[in-house]
């Protein structure tokens, strides 16, 4: 069993950014496909990014292509998301997730562990 917990979320200015971070449990991250979503008030949750076991493959939403980028350091059983350029728009609680699996698309996939969010607060 895998937990994961995130933090570096907050509220933050337009424009600003903020490095989110999810650590997990375990000593088995490395097999692990990681991604970021997110949920806003009254919206569904919806993809942001993923990133591939060994952090050399990524996929990004459109919605965040050029502003977020995602990283991993499996040295630290940790997967980051920064959040650059930020919008009102981009203001949700922000999710880790993880699943074993080789594929970093996930289309159809249910996450095997989630984490508990970090809140993302975006004023104008």
């Amino acid at each position: 069993q895998v937990q994961l917990v995130e933090s570096g979320g907050g509220l933050v200015q337009a424009g600003g950014s903020l490095r989110l971070s999810c650590v997990a449990s375990g000593r088995t991250f490395f097999t692990y496909v990681m991604a970021w979503f997110r949920q806003a008030p009254g919206k569904e949750r919806e993809f942001v990014a993923s990133i591939s076991r060994g952090g050399r493959s990524t996929v990004y939403a459109d919605s965040v292509k050029g502003h977020f980028t995602i990283s991993r350091d499996n040295a630290k059983n940790t997967v980051y998301l920064q959040t650059n350029s930020l919008k009102p728009e981009d203001t949700a609680l922000y999710y880790c997730a993880a699943k074993y699996s080789s594929s970093i698309s996930w289309s159809g996939d249910r996450p095997d562990y989630w984490g508990q969010g970090t809140q993302v607060t975006v004023s104008s």
